[in-house]
């Protein structure tokens, strides 16, 4: 009897991506306490690490052809805690409340967009093209909130007062709404930059680790922020330009 070489070398493959998607749930599951706490930083970073855990349990699955439908719907239900609801708590505590009721709304609003965003995901993950994501990615959402507590530290006291509130109200909604639009975002699965161009990829990443590490807090808020923008602008923008007729019935572009 021949070995199936379709699926991983040793069972035990199977357990390496669930361990991780736990991880993330369990940073997700700390963000919250913390952000109850008050510890907003230490909220925010565990957004972020719940995300690097998020990231590699999908790439272990795929290196180990590990991946199952148990996994998948594991992982949607732990993306919902950590980059929906852990944010949603970060923010209202952190800011939003000042706002009553709809201080309250628009993190839940955050939250259910983020489920409805999964919830799609799932159904059509098959049908999309592997290039794009179809909506903003709820992890990268919930990171560009988690950043912007790290990034209000640069700000001066008496500015942050006035300005931050309505601004993460404002950017909580927007990201909301981008969730469950149609606007694609690149997917970053399939670089063939880096496979056409080994050396000039190399030296973009170290330039990209010093500007982090030089300044993390801010380049990262940056770099979440660049690719929240870059997505209507690809869609409404480049695509407008290269293909109108396309863009005028949404049905040619989206599935």
């Amino acid at each position: 009897m021949t070995q199936d070489s379709s699926g991983p070398r040793h069972k035990g493959f199977y357990i390496l991506p669930n361990l991780l998607t736990t991880a993330a749930l369990f940073s997700g599951f700390l963000g919250i306490v913390w952000a109850i706490e008050a510890r907003f930083d230490l909220s925010a970073l565990a957004i972020l690490a719940a995300c690097v855990f998020d990231g590699l349990d999908g790439k272990i699955a795929r290196l180990t052809k590990s991946a199952s439908d148990f996994g998948i719907q594991f992982d949607s239900l732990s993306d919902l805690v950590s980059f929906g609801v852990c944010p949603a708590v970060l923010v209202y505590l952190w800011q939003t409340h000042e706002f009553g009721q709809l201080g309250l709304a628009v993190p839940f609003l955050f939250m259910a967009c983020g489920a409805l965003r999964l919830a799609r995901f799932n159904l059509q993950a098959k049908n999309l093209p592997k290039k794009f994501f179809v909506g903003l990615p709820i992890p990268a959402a919930a990171c560009t909130l988690a950043t912007l507590v790290l990034f209000s530290g640069y700000m001066p006291e008496a500015v942050a007062l006035n300005i931050m509130p309505t601004a993460t109200i404002a950017l909580t909604f927007m990201l909301s709404l981008l969730m469950i639009s149609k606007v694609k975002y690149a997917s970053f699965k399939e670089l063939e930059m880096v496979r056409l161009h080994p050396f000039s990829s190399t030296v973009t990443a170290i330039m990209l680790f010093v500007l982090v590490a030089s300044e993390p807090k801010f380049i990262i808020f940056l770099i979440f922020m660049t690719y929240v923008i870059s997505g209507p602008v690809y869609t409404y923008v480049y695509l407008r330009l290269r293909k109108p007729s396309s863009l005028r019935d949404p049905r040619k572009e989206f599935p």
